[in-house]
Parts: C-alpha cells; sequence; structure tokens
C-alpha cells in the first residue's frame, strides 16, 4: 500500500483524483489493500454505503480500533488477500487497489522492510510463511540474481547475488541494514538526490516473499468478476512493472489489445470487460508532491466494467515478470 505523507499517515496518495475519478462514490466498494484505512474512510466519507477493507496484515486491523467504530457497520473489515475479494463480496460499484508497502509497515523496524532502519530481515505483510531472511539464506545465487533482477530491474542483479552468497558462507544474513551493507558494497555510491542503492534489491525480495505480482495478477482477475455492470476499478500503482501490468489488463480487457506479432493471425475479438474513461495514468498534483514528496512516482489508472462475462487472460498478455523456476 501507498505511503502516506508522515504528517498525516490517514491520507493515502491521489486520494482526491481518484475519488474525482470515480465520482459518484454510492454503494458497495472493497479496499483490496486497507493498510491505516485512507482510502477506506475517503470512501465512506465521499458517501459509499459500505465499505469492505481487506488487508493480509493482522496488525492493520488493530490499528484502526480507535477510529473503526464511527461508522458501525457500514466499515466490515475482512482480513485475508485481494486476489479472493470475490469471496468476501460479490456484485461491487467499486474496488481501490494500492499496490506495494504501506508507510506504517515501513516504519516499524521490527518488520523488516527498511534498509533505513535496523531490525529483522522480515518482510513478511501477513507474518506467515518464510521470511526475507528465510529466502537470502537459502536461495542459489541464480534465483537470487533472477529475483533482483525481474523483481526490482536491477541491473548489478548477479554481483549482489553472488556477494550475498558469499557472506552468508561466512555467517547467516538475519538484520535489514546487514542486507543493505552487502548490496551497497556492490554498487556506486548514490549521488545527491538519487535513490538508496539497496532500494532496488529491497524492492524485489520484497515481492517475492509477499508473491505480490501473482498476487495483483489474479487480484485483477478477481476485481472484474466481483464488479457489477458500471463497476469502477481504480489501481495506485509504485514502480513500472506494477503501472505495465494495470495499464496491459484494464487495455487488453477493453478490447483495445493489439496482436503481439504482426506475423500472428489476428485474435478472436471478445467482448470488452471494461471501458476507459481516460487511457493516460493520472499523476499527482504540485500541491500533492509538496505535502508529500513520496508521491511523485505513483500512477492511476482507472476502468468501469460493462456487463460481458468475466473471463480468463494469461499472465503473460499483461507483461507479469518471469522467474526461470516459476515465480514464488
Amino acid at each position: 500500500m501507498a505511503a502516506a505523507a508522515q504528517s498525516d499517515p490517514h491520507v493515502p496518495v491521489l486520494l482526491r483524483p481518484l475519488l474525482a475519478a470515480v465520482a459518484p462514490v454510492c454503494g458497495t466498494w472493497l479496499d483490496g489493500t486497507f493498510g491505516a484505512g485512507g482510502y477506506a474512510r475517503g470512501l465512506l466519507d465521499a458517501g459509499a454505503d459500505r465499505v469492505v477493507a481487506v488487508d493480509r496484515d493482522p496488525v492493520a486491523f488493530e490499528m484502526a480500533r480507535d477510529w473503526a467504530g464511527q461508522y458501525g457497520d457500514r466499515l466490515v473489515m475482512q482480513q485475508g488477500v485481494f486476489s479472493k475479494m470475490d469471496e468476501y463480496a460479490s456484485d461491487l460499484d467499486g474496488v481501490v487497489l494500492d499496490l506495494g508497502v504501506s508507510s506504517m509497515q515501513l516504519d516499524q523496524a521490527e518488520r523488516g522492510f527498511s534498509f533505513l532502519r535496523d531490525g529483522p530481515l522480515d518482510m513478511r505483510m501477513s507474518q506467515e510463511g518464510p521470511s526475507a531472511a528465510d529466502l537470502v539464506n537459502s536461495a542459489s545465487a541464480e534465483e537470487l540474481a533472477d529475483i533482483l533482477f525481474h523483481y526490482g530491474e536491477e541491473r548489478a542483479s548477479r554481483r549482489i547475488a553472488r556477494a550475498i552468497v558469499r557472506a552468508r558462507d561466512e555467517a547467516p544474513i538475519e538484520t535489514t541494514l546487514q542486507l543493505a551493507g552487502i548490496v551497497e558494497s556492490c554498487l556506486p555510491r548514490a549521488k545527491p538526490g538519487q535513490s538508496h542503492p539497496a532500494t532496488r534489491s529491497f524492492q524485489a525480495l520484497r515481492i517475492a516473499v509477499n508473491n505480490e505480482y501473482d498476487e495483483l495478477f489474479q487480484g485483477l482477475m478477481a476485481a472484474e468478476r466481483a464488479l457489477k455492470p458500471g463497476g469502477k476499478l481504480a489501481v495506485v500503482t509504485f514502480h513500472s512493472i506494477e503501472d505495465r501490468m494495470v495499464k496491459r489488463f484494464l487495455t487488453a480487457r477493453s478490447g483495445q489489445g493489439g496482436r503481439s506479432s504482426r506475423h500472428l493471425p489476428q485474435p478472436e475479438q471478445e467482448a470488452p470487460r471494461f471501458t476507459l474513461p481516460t487511457k493516460k495514468a493520472l499523476g499527482p498534483d504540485d500541491a500533492e508532491l509538496a505535502e508529500n514528496p513520496r508521491a511523485r512516482s505513483a500512477r492511476l489508472r482507472v476502468g468501469v466494467r460493462t456487463d460481458a462475462p468475466a473471463g480468463e487472460i494469461d499472465a503473460r498478455d499483461i507483461a507479469m515478470p518471469q522467474l526461470k523456476g516459476g515465480n514464488r
């Protein structure tokens, strides 16, 4: 989920343009990445009759106890993953997905998401299953390089993977700063204004630990099944791979996708499952950037469900990264 402004953790990125793009807000909505509750509250305050709030992180619901009661039964909290949203609700008027890691997760050193805070190398959003430490201490150099390159677009993936294997031969890699130091030793010092050298590697490992790309792929299809005709799908992304997946999904499902090769036969046209209010993604305006510079990379895409039956789509058709040994 998006990083919100530090001064107000309940104001998520692109809330104003999102509410404008999906107006009028009414009926039942599903917030698939509840986090600190900013989108759910925004939807309820804007006129939604009911919001089903989904999150895999149990801490999200513990933090909501102080304010959730004011909405009564209009707010329904559901622990789970948004790839199963159609099991939690149907005939939805709207779905909101805010991808990535939340500020509350980054700010808690013990969660192990941040390379700026020393903590156990965890990164599990659900706090269940194998951790990032399990991954970096068990995967082969080839597997690690594959993850770093395809999930984090890290050009120095092989060099970093070899350094991780050498380091763990001496002692297990157990903390965030330990891993960040290994990555930094493989890359040039960051220039002013550049991102931290470990940014892409931490992103890639977090995505692998939480199976985020497959979750997004499955979640987009689940939203297609859960939305009623006229229902709106709004997705906020924070890096190019996620944005490309969402763009290609909506393009394909709106009947605007072309052939992958002019030498292949024209595929049979199916009835569009979505219409697109705008082909271009929406980004933050100057006012939002002044309030929250971390919103700079955020992109919002919106699709409106038609009455065509839901269907299936191949992950390769929406450019989901594929690892050599299969996605984790």
